[in-house]
């Protein structure tokens, strides 16, 4: 079987930049190593970090009240994904060592909606609400903030009044910021659309139609069930029409089904480890 791996398959800068961080502190001795919430949306990455004394604490919206043991060496570690600021603050308040491992790029998402909402600027989220990017986002409206996923939701939006930006989640599809972005533009005139999503998600989304103009018969998508930017690879795969199969381990891996297709475009999300692309492509060019 010819096996095709995307050029942009595995860990994005940023995430590969909060890993980084969190095992500097272990490898220097800092003990525990804290991170509030999944440093990556990968267990079995996490399950790693935990054997190399990182510990996940907290939950996945990065919103409830932490109980930690505190002395002089342990650190707690903010995600790739951001807080808002009344999270940095409570986190700063519980007296341990605290390093920001938010994303540069989510950092400068962040900035932008600080400065307009600052200015008196409505804000206006292409993302998931319930979604720890988003969820740290709003934190920087100063309360005028408004995720939206479809049409639908922009017609339910109040009156937004004449200063209004738009953004993305950093993970989203192009192709629909830019159509909502339009959308919206219909009812604000004034609207402000800054494209935030982020580049490795925009060589990601490209990758698939490589792999498809590469004559791919099936892609093999890898990466956990609830990353967020997995699954919209995933749908970005179906969207071509051909087989597409999201798979977080080689385990998983449907052989039976897979031995039908001569060639199998593979890609990862964000989060997905190189040790978890490699067994699954091996294994695929074993088969």
């Amino acid at each position: 079987m010819k096996v095709i791996r995307a050029q942009s398959a595995g860990f994005c800068w940023g995430v590969e930049r909060a890993i980084n961080i969190a095992r500097e502190f272990a490898g220097r001795g800092r003990s525990p190593v804290y991170t509030d919430g999944p440093l990556i949306h990968n267990s079995q990455m996490m399950e790693r970090l935990q054997d190399e004394g990182i510990r996940e604490v907290g939950d996945y919206h990065s919103q409830t009240q932490l109980d930690l043991e505190k002395d002089d060496n342990s650190v707690l570690v903010v995600r790739a994904h951001g807080i808002s600021p009344e999270r940095r603050k409570y986190l700063k308040s519980l007296g341990i060592d605290f390093k920001d491992a938010t994303c540069p790029d989510v950092g400068i998402v962040a900035g932008k909606i600080r400065l307009h909402a600052k200015k008196g600027y409505t804000t206006v989220i292409f993302g998931d609400a319930k979604h720890p990017e988003v969820i740290g986002l709003m934190g920087y409206t100063e309360g005028r903030g408004h995720p939206i996923r479809s049409r639908e939701d922009i017609d339910q939006l109040p009156e937004l009044g004449d200063k209004v930006i738009m953004v993305s989640q950093t993970t989203m599809f192009t192709d629909d910021f830019h159509s909502l972005a339009d959308y919206l533009k219909a009812k604000v005139p004034n609207l402000l659309v800054f494209d935030t999503i982020c580049g490795a998600t925009k060589d990601r989304q490209g990758d698939i139609a490589v792999l498809f103009e590469h004559g791919v018969q099936a892609f093999v998508v890898i990466g956990g069930h609830h990353s967020a930017n997995t699954c919209k690879l995933a749908l970005l795969a179906r969207k071509t029409g051909l087989p597409t199969y999201h798979i977080e381990t080689v385990n998983e891996i449907d052989e039976e089904a897979i031995l039908q297709y001569q060639s199998v475009g593979v890609t990862a999300g964000a989060s997905t480890p190189e040790f978890l692309i490699d067994a699954v492509c091996n294994r695929l060019a074993a088969l």
